[in-house]
């Protein structure tokens, strides 16, 4: 084990070989460049060397090419030439070829173990930005889950969270007095969101068993960190939902990890590509809380590195954070861009030897504008620099050996089959099945009563008895009916018909006041 990365090096017209420091990894950092500059081969060597110092990774897949980290390269392979010649002239005299351990995951559980979280676990924030909800929408999504909270309704899957939302419309009015107003227009459209989210496939990501970060802390028996692969090429159809899971994900690490401070390594590594997706019309609430996890998390030991095409993508205040940098080259067409890079430019200390804004617009494929931090934390001085090959193979591995793969994960068979306990949706169906046995005891009770006033009237008319005094009785008898009485008949003249059925679930409003 080694106190530093080696992320590659110079040669004729470049600088002194680059090191990332695994005290100062956990500071964060930033892989950007253009579309075809080299960001995934970068992702892939700086994966292989965190994995080789015992440091566990997870990153996504956007592209599947970085499935190829669970197997070694091979001398046959097309770039094996270009790949020896590097090394050699960036001095990587120990370069051969491995491969590393990984673990497949997949939200829709096809390309790898399934991924899950409940509802309750995604919570109303998140669950709002996934949504699209507007602000008042978002309200309403909070009312929901304080009383899912106060009612012990759990929220696993999207079925309890449509079902508790039906409960919330029908017993608006309650609400409304204690929570604020619930508008009816509003629920619909968030069911309507709901429903375009399950379209999606997002039915298959809430649910249970849910997964447990601990396995993402995992390391094989020679010492090496676990690599984390999500299939993203698929999910990146729905960026949004994208998005947030890793959000989420980042989110959970920050609640369970405990205070580490400045390790002399991370306890883990966590790769965000595509970052802009995260920033793409977030409202302010969301950044300020990105930013949060983002300055605090490093003390809990866990370091992120924010992928993405340009800079200018990752707001200021997060972008300030990112002390590791590898800078592959940007293009500049329109004045846009020029002012984009310029400011790129900028964020680097200064090398007397060359104009960082010129090198991050010449740099070819596989070379990078670098800065990695140096000692005590301060920003290294910024340098063209050759990135070393990757030892694992170039590219994604086939079908069959994705699946033998899985099938010797040590998580075979944990995440694979779905459980489906009683939560939010179970409780709301047995109380309405509840509340329609009361009802129809209630209507059997009004009948009985009816029946033997009938007969006493009968009875009356018969031996002559006086019609004043039966009728107050019955006034009276009328009066004294309770509250509670008065309803069961009322709902149970209802039953059958539309409107009590709407009753059955409403009828939840009473046990809610009854709390």
């Amino acid at each position: 084990m080694g106190e530093a990365i080696f992320v590659g090096g110079g040669g004729e017209g470049y600088g002194e070989a680059q090191h990332l420091l695994l005290k100062y990894a956990n500071r964060h950092g930033l892989i950007a460049g253009a579309t075809g500059t080299g960001k995934t081969v970068t992702l892939q060597i700086l994966a292989e060397s965190f994995s080789a110092e015992g440091v566990p990774v997870f990153m996504s897949d956007v592209k599947g090419d970085l499935s190829g980290l669970a197997k070694a390269g091979s001398p046959e392979a097309k770039l094996h030439a270009p790949f020896m010649e590097r090394a050699g002239k960036i001095g990587f005299t120990d370069y051969s070829y491995t491969g590393f351990p990984v673990t497949f995951w997949d939200l829709y559980g096809e390309q790898g173990h399934p991924v899950r979280t409940t509802v309750a676990e995604m919570g109303p924030l998140l669950l709002a930005r996934l949504l699209e909800l507007s602000e008042a929408q978002e309200g309403i999504l909070n009312i929901a889950f304080r009383v899912a909270d106060e009612q012990g309704l759990p929220l696993l899957d999207l079925k309890d969270l449509q079902a508790l939302l039906v409960w919330v419309g029908e017993n608006g009015k309650a609400l409304s007095l204690r929570y604020g107003n619930v508008s009816t227009a509003s629920i619909g459209a968030i069911q309507r969101s709901l429903l375009v989210l399950e379209n999606q496939g997002a039915t298959r990501f809430f649910g249970e068993p849910a997964l447990s970060l601990d396995d993402l802390f995992l390391t094989d028996a020679q010492g090496r960190g676990r690599i984390s692969i999500l299939a993203a090429d698929r999910l990146m159809g729905s960026p949004r939902l994208y998005a947030t899971f890793l959000l989420w994900m980042l989110s959970e690490l920050f609640e369970m990890l405990p205070e580490v401070g400045d390790p002399d390594k991370p306890k883990l590594v966590f790769f965000f590509d595509e970052a802009h997706l995260l920033f793409d019309d977030a409202p302010k609430a969301l950044v300020d809380k990105v930013e949060q996890v983002a300055r605090l998390i490093r003390s809990k030991g866990v370091g992120v590195y924010f992928c993405t095409q340009n800079p200018a993508d990752v707001p200021e205040d997060i972008l300030g954070q990112l002390g590791n940098r590898v800078q592959h080259a940007l293009r500049a067409f329109t004045a846009k861009d020029r002012r984009e890079l310029k400011q790129a430019a900028e964020t680097y200390r200064d090398n007397p030897r060359f104009s960082t804004e010129e090198a991050i617009r010449e740099v070819g494929t596989g070379e990078a504008v670098t800065s990695f931090l140096v000692r005590k934390g301060a920003p290294g001085v910024v340098e063209r620099t050759l990135v070393r090959p990757p030892s694992s193979h170039l590219g994604p591995i086939t079908a069959e050996e994705r699946a033998t793969l899985l099938a010797a994960s040590p998580l075979a068979g944990k995440y694979d089959t779905t459980m489906d306990r009683e939560s939010a949706y179970e409780m709301l169906a047995k109380r309405a099945e509840a509340a329609a046995k009361e009802a129809e005891k209630a209507e059997a009770a009004e009948q009985e009563a009816a029946e033997a006033e009938r007969e006493f009237n009968s009875a009356r008319r018969y031996n002559g008895n006086r019609v004043e005094r039966s009728s107050s009785r019955t006034t009276r008898s009328s009066r004294s009916d309770s509250v509670g009485e008065a309803f069961a008949k009322s709902f149970a003249r209802q039953l059958g018909t539309r409107s009590g059925k709407a009753l059955v679930r409403g009828i939840f409003g009473t046990l809610f006041s009854g709390r």
